[in-house]
């Protein structure tokens, strides 16, 4: 088992965010972490890559506990790229910015070693031709794929993605989804995202956590967590399910009244424990 996380709990003051968050994720496998706005789920992703300490809960990776890590030493196991739009674009050229994604690995200077693993990670995501542009000359999309490119130079062993497709158009949200699940299955790196798009999420993740309100309400395959039943107690909308064979497809109908719904969480989350 590579990452196991137990028991993280999360408060921005007396509010609480994250409640008893329990899962496992297997070496090769991907992750998509789904829910609702204000479920908790950029919150949970932050807690495992450090930038937030839980109140309570531990995170470990191959049996050692991340909390433990020090300095550049994090940036070796755990690679994060947040939102999109979440900070304004850097004074640095596309190589540059990619570049900073080996800060764990330098010791007196860049190697060949740094910039081979740059090289990869630009080609890796077809952005070989951008690399002597200034990032704030991107689009969003780009910037966006730029962010993640120097994920892949730092070749973690755990990537952590925050809604990494929001700005790319439909050809790029599959290039990126599939060269990270790729990752995932051919080197054994764990992949975790967080997703909004439920199509994409059961076509491209092995197991899905649904979030509601900080706590799990399902955790299992696409099949099994994408539900009528639980996208109509958790997002409030009636939903057809359907499978094909590019996996579920949800197509929502129609809203529900929204305090029965609440209802029905707190009666779901009571039966689960």
């Amino acid at each position: 088992m590579r990452l196991q996380v137990k028991g993280v709990c999360f408060s921005y003051g007396s509010v609480s965010v994250l409640e008893d968050v329990t899962f496992k994720v297997q070496a090769g496998e991907t992750l998509g972490i789904i829910g609702p706005n204000g479920s908790g789920k950029s919150t949970l992703l932050r807690c495992l890559a450090r930038v937030l300490k839980p109140r309570m809960g531990t995170v470990f990776l191959d049996g050692k506990n991340l909390a433990a890590l020090r300095g550049r030493e994090v940036g070796r196991y755990l690679g994060y790229v947040p939102p999109p739009g979440t900070g304004q674009a850097f004074p640095c050229t596309v190589l540059e910015t990619v570049l900073q994604g080996r800060r764990p690995h330098l010791t007196w200077g860049v190697s060949h070693g740094d910039l081979a693993a740059v090289t990869r990670a630009l080609a890796y995501l077809g952005l070989t031709d951008l690399g002597e542009r200034q990032l704030g000359e991107l689009s969003s999309g780009q910037r966006q794929k730029v962010l993640i490119a120097r994920a892949l130079a730092q070749e973690p062993e755990v990537f952590l993605l925050d809604e990494p497709t929001a700005t790319l158009d439909i050809r790029y949200q599959l290039e990126v989804l599939a060269r990270m699940r790729e990752l995932a299955t051919e080197q054994g790196r764990v992949v975790v995202m967080v997703l909004h798009d439920l199509n994409l999420a059961s076509r491209f993740s092995d197991r899905l956590l649904l979030l509601h309100n900080g706590r799990i309400v399902a955790a299992g395959t696409p099949k099994t967590v994408l539900t009528p039943e639980n996208i109509r107690v958790v997002y409030g909308v009636e939903a057809v399910v359907t499978e094909s064979r590019w996996g579920l497809q949800v197509t929502p109908v129609a809203p529900l009244d929204m305090t029965g719904t609440k209802g029905m969480v707190k009666v779901v989350l009571a039966a689960r424990g």
